[in-house]
């Protein structure tokens, strides 16, 4: 299989559609859209029973691994800014699942708090993954190999470091 990743910055392998060809079916940037698109689609059905749009599921799963965070936190792990993160962190609060308090010690930080309901809510949100897994039709090498590569690719247009392994 011919490697599309670059030998150094800009060149591409011969004869791979990475040289910058106009054609639609040829753009990485078309196919991770169009990818993206039907996933979060495959999600919205599950994620409305719950009473949740796809980037609130995202700050869920956030909170459920990580527990009381600082909105800071949000913005740097889910790549989104404050203007766009604050409205969905109203709509959780609105909706019962989380609480946002300034902390104590510093009040300029806010600390986001899942509710019991919002804790509770996890169990349901449980039975997500393996169906959305399952729809995806991969092994799991393949898996773990097109989101280490999707991991791999965010880092280096971002012009961050990878990380390692």
């Amino acid at each position: 299989m011919m490697s599309l990743m670059p030998r150094k910055a800009g060149e591409f392998l011969a004869g791979t559609p990475a040289h910058g060809s106009l054609r639609l079916d040829e753009q990485l940037c078309f196919a991770l859209y169009a990818a993206s698109r039907s996933v979060v689609a495959l999600y919205r059905p599950l994620l409305e029973a719950l009473g949740l749009t796809y980037p609130q599921y995202l700050v869920m799963l956030f909170l459920w691994e990580r527990g009381p965070t600082p909105v800071k936190d949000l913005v740097t792990a889910l790549q989104l800014d404050y203007g766009t993160l604050s409205p969905l962190l109203k709509r959780l609060e609105a909706a019962g699942f989380i609480e946002r308090r300034r902390r104590s010690d510093d009040e300029r930080c806010v600390q986001v708090v899942l509710t019991p309901a919002g804790r509770d809510l996890k169990v349901a949100a449980g039975a997500i993954p393996p169906r959305i897994v399952s729809a995806y039709d991969l092994t799991a090498e393949e898996f773990d190999a097109l989101r280490a590569t999707l991991v791999r690719l965010t880092a280096s247009v971002a012009g961050e470091e990878t990380p390692a392994g």
